[in-house]
């Protein structure tokens, strides 16, 4: 009889704690990015921060909007992107991917680079409670039009909160 409760009780607990992956979940999130630990042509510091929402459209599978800025050696880049994620339920790891625009300026009298990105991600979500949760990642920002110059690999944390 403890087996059999104890086996209810399990059951329970485990399908209620990734209930914030079905659909018409609504998700926000900030991240800090670089943390001068991404790869990229140009050595130096690197740090970013960023902000997104997204909706589970269906169970499992959310689209994101994120807005963001880099800053690297002097130079700053404002991003707008969009992507979408897939999360697997069992285990809450997932896979996102997107396309970001990037708008890098050194100020001044300086150039201004216009970048396109394709953006995948694999990260993981540890719950602190049944909404908020810390996901650290692995990104690639692949830049379309200067790869050798923006391409880059990084690391990121994400502190998300789904409602």
């Amino acid at each position: 009889m403890k087996k059999v409760i104890l086996s209810l009780l399990f059951a329970v607990v485990s399908m209620g704690a990734f209930a914030q992956f079905e659909q018409g979940t609504k998700y926000v999130n900030a991240s800090l990015t670089g943390f001068g630990l991404d790869w990229a042509k140009a050595p130096g510091f690197h740090l970013g921060i960023g902000a997104g929402a997204g909706y589970f459209i269906a169970d499992n599978w959310m689209l994101l909007g994120q807005i963001g800025w880099n800053h690297q050696d002097g130079a700053n880049e404002f991003q707008l992107g969009a992507g979408a994620r897939y999360y697997m339920k069992d285990n809450g790891l997932f896979f996102g991917g997107g396309m970001r625009y990037g708008l890098w300026s050194a100020g001044g009298e300086a150039p201004v680079d216009h970048n396109a990105y394709l953006t995948p991600e694999v990260g993981y979500c540890f719950y602190l409670n049944d909404h908020v949760s810390i996901e650290p990642a692995v990104y690639v920002d692949m830049c379309l039009n200067h790869f050798s110059d923006y391409t880059k690999l990084g690391l990121k944390v994400s502190f998300g909160y789904y409602f």
